[in-house]
């Protein structure tokens, strides 16, 4: 990977690191030491829901007596803010410059959202700039002690992708979240491959808006097929973790900032966050 340039876990030793690099380098470390468990939110395209199914996989997690953060490294989409009503709140920083995160649901939430001027602004940034304040989410944020921290990735296999990989060397795993048409399918195989090339271990897929449940009589359709997911994870024997129903519940619950898990915690849909959060727990 060449010279060691702050971001480069391969050096055996940190000799060719300037001492701002070093003291960099031992702040991250310490920060993802505090933090027991990292799981990152995958997808191989955009429009699956991969952001409402972290967002809720982060609340279910909270309301089962974790320590929970989320972090949205989705530098030019950033969901997150909006999805727990927070988008009109900006960072804090501290004396010491590091960066306090918005607590909201019981999960501390960090989002380059919370940084530009308002909810609106487009990030014009090339991929150094990304690069670096990706790293600065992770170093400087004042999580705490963490027994998850959820990771919303941005859809593709891209620099963000590759370089969160390369900085949290110790993840537990990817979910990768897919639709259940062939389209999301194919893109999603290219999202398990490219976590095999990292060497970071797929913890398990998730079908997302997998059949449309009747609120009114409870009545299942396929609107959009439904079973591809499992059948994915089969063949390239990875987990299968569950489906989400295409609920419109859970939709309007992420337009209007609220936590699905805990205003429908009686719903199918709630129940199968339930059983993911479980097997993430197992």
């Amino acid at each position: 990977m060449g010279d060691c340039d702050g971001n480069c876990n391969s050096c055996a030793s940190g000799d060719s690191c300037s001492d701002d690099q070093k003291e960099a380098k031992s702040k991250l470390q310490n920060r993802l030491n505090s933090i027991k468990h990292k799981i990152m939110v995958m997808s191989g395209k955009g429009g699956v829901g991969k952001s409402s199914v972290s967002a809720n996989l982060a609340v279910t997690l909270a309301l089962s007596g974790k320590k929970v953060g989320l972090l949205d490294i989705d530098f030019h989409g950033p969901s997150i803010p909006r999805m727990f009503s927070v988008q009109h709140k900006r960072a804090e920083g501290t004396p010491d410059q590091n960066i306090l995160p918005i607590e909201q649901d019981g999960v501390k939430l960090m989002s380059v959202g919370f940084l530009v001027p308002d909810d609106r602004a487009a990030v014009v940034w090339r991929g150094p700039m990304k690069m670096g304040v990706l790293e600065q989410l992770l170093k400087d944020v004042e999580w705490g002690e963490l027994d998850y921290l959820i990771i919303d990735f941005p859809p593709g296999t891209g620099d963000e992708a590759l370089s969160a990989c390369q900085l949290i060397d110790d993840a537990d795993g990817a979910i990768i979240v897919t639709t259940p048409q062939e389209v999301s399918l194919s893109d999603c195989r290219r999202a398990i491959d490219f976590c095999r090339k990292l060497n970071l271990p797929v913890l398990g897929v998730i079908e997302n808006m997998s059949g449309f449940v009747c609120p009114s009589c409870g009545t299942r359709t396929d609107i959009f097929s439904t079973g591809g997911g499992k059948k994915m994870a089969e063949s390239e024997e990875v987990p299968f973790l569950g489906e989400v129903p295409l609920d419109p519940a859970l939709m309007a619950a992420c337009e209007q900032g609220e936590a699905y898990i805990k205003t429908h915690p009686e719903s199918v849909t709630a129940e199968v966050f339930k059983g993911i959060g479980t097997l993430l727990e197992g």
